[in-house]
C-alpha cells in the first residue's frame, strides 16, 4: 500500500510524480534495469544518492558539471554489496527512463519500475547484486500482476539512441536463470 520495500534503506527523492490517469493507462507491467556510477566508473560514496535527491555538489568532479540541472531518479538502487536503497515509492512514477519506447508505448516511466545497479559498462556486477536483483524481481512479480519476466528490459533497449546500460557486463542469461529457479 505504501509502495515502500520493508528492508530497503529509504532515501526519498523529490524527482517523482503521480503516474498518469485515467485508471488503467499506467498499469505497472515493466521493469527497466539500469547501471550508474558517479563519478563514472567509481563505486561507493553518496554521489548517486545526492544526484537523485538534487543535492549533488557539482564542483566536486568535472563530470558533475555535465549533469548539473538534470533531475532524475529511480525507484531502487542496488549497491555493489547488495544493499537496497529506495528513492521513490513503487506506485509513483520515478524519472529513470527519459525519452523512451517499449513495446510500441512511449514514456516508459509511466508504466515501469526503474532499478539502478551500481556499476558501469566496463565492470562486471557483483554476486550480491544479482542475488538482490532476483529478490526484487520476485517481489515485483508478486506485487504487480502484469509484470513478468518477459517484460524486463535494459535501459539500452528502451532508449537505444541515448543509453548503453546496464552494459555488456550484465549477465542477462544468469539473471533470468536465477529468476526462474525456485526461491
Amino acid at each position: 500500500e505504501t509502495g515502500l520495500i520493508e528492508d530497503a534503506r529509504q532515501v526519498p527523492s523529490p524527482n517523482c510524480d503521480e503516474r498518469p490517469t485515467p485508471p488503467g493507462t499506467s498499469e505497472i507491467d515493466t521493469l527497466i534495469i539500469h547501471a550508474i556510477s558517479l563519478p563514472p566508473g567509481k563505486f561507493g560514496g553518496d554521489a548517486v544518492e545526492e544526484f537523485f535527491c538534487n543535492r549533488l555538489n557539482h564542483g566536486q568532479h568535472p563530470f558533475y558539471k555535465e549533469i548539473e540541472g538534470v533531475t532524475v531518479s529511480a525507484h531502487l538502487l542496488i549497491r555493489r554489496n547488495g544493499e537496497l536503497v529506495q528513492f521513490v515509492p513503487l506506485h509513483l512514477r520515478a524519472w529513470h527512463a527519459g525519452e523512451s519506447v517499449c513495446r510500441g508505448k512511449k514514456n516508459v516511466n509511466d508504466f515501469s519500475i526503474g532499478v539502478e545497479l551500481e556499476g558501469s559498462d566496463a565492470t562486471p556486477f557483483e554476486d550480491a547484486q544479482y542475488e538482490r536483483l532476483v529478490e526484487v524481481t520476485r517481489l515485483l512479480d508478486a506485487t504487480f500482476e502484469k509484470l513478468t519476466l518477459q517484460n524486463i528490459y535494459g535501459h539500452h533497449e528502451v532508449a537505444p539512441e541515448r543509453k548503453t546500460d546496464p552494459g555488456p557486463y550484465f549477465d542477462w542469461q544468469r539473471y533470468r536463470g536465477l529468476c526462474q529457479q525456485p526461491p
